[in-house]
């Protein structure tokens, strides 16, 4: 939970910093703007806010990892992609955006402190502890961040130990580690498909045993 609260408040603090003109860069996301990246925060801290209000009775049925499903490329075709970005266009402003992130990342931020780590919640029709939940954002919050400063290089990175974290997550995913030559921050974004390797990483890679792109859904 820890991890939850750093990555996430050091998320919101590179978005705080952001210059009106950041907002219309491209993000990681293929397809998104920065702005567009900020609206689908707005949306992921609401997310959260209803799962730690959502208790749940039975057995969990996922953890950490397995919360994460392996899914095809995103084509811009899902409604819910399509609508990031007419949203994100009618705040108008981007302080309202930033607005808007401040206020509902604050409350699910505390809303996160406050939760019963070994409480059981509900969310996509499975269950799991909070502390799993919370941990498994960490990796969400991570990956956002990087796509976030992908073409801001002068914006601050997320924590080193929140990266480091959301490395070991995704190759808990993968079912293998990824390549010891690889860095944190080059392991998530060539593993999930955000950057192309080099041609060492590539060769770094040709005993890995899981196919690439990991595609998290």
């Amino acid at each position: 939970m820890d991890l939850f609260s750093r990555s996430w408040t050091a998320l919101r603090s590179a978005v705080a910093e952001l210059s009106d003109e950041d907002f219309e860069r491209p993000s990681g996301c293929t397809g998104w703007l920065v702005r567009d990246l900020v609206c689908h925060l707005v949306i992921d801290a609401q997310d959260v806010l209803i799962t730690l209000v959502t208790p749940a009775e039975t057995e969990p049925t996922v953890d950490a990892v397995t919360y994460w499903e392996l899914v095809e490329p995103p084509t811009g075709d899902d409604p819910l992609d399509a609508l990031i970005p007419r949203l994100a266009a009618a705040y108008g402003e981007p302080w309202l955006l930033k607005f808007h992130l401040d206020d509902v990342g604050s409350a699910a931020g505390r809303a996160a402190e406050l939760a019963d780590p070994a409480a059981r919640v509900s969310t996509r029709d499975q269950v799991l502890t909070v502390g799993d939940y919370l941990s498994a954002y960490v990796l969400e919050w991570t990956l956002h961040h990087l796509d976030l400063i992908a073409q801001l290089p002068t914006a601050a990175e997320p924590p080193a130990e929140t990266v480091a974290a959301a490395r070991a997550s995704l190759e808990e995913i993968a079912g293998a580690p990824f390549p010891a030559s690889f860095s944190d921050p080059g392991a998530l974004l060539v593993g999930t498909g955000r950057r192309t390797p080099t041609d060492a990483e590539a060769a770094a890679l040709t005993c890995f045993r899981a196919k690439l792109p990991l595609v998290l859904g």
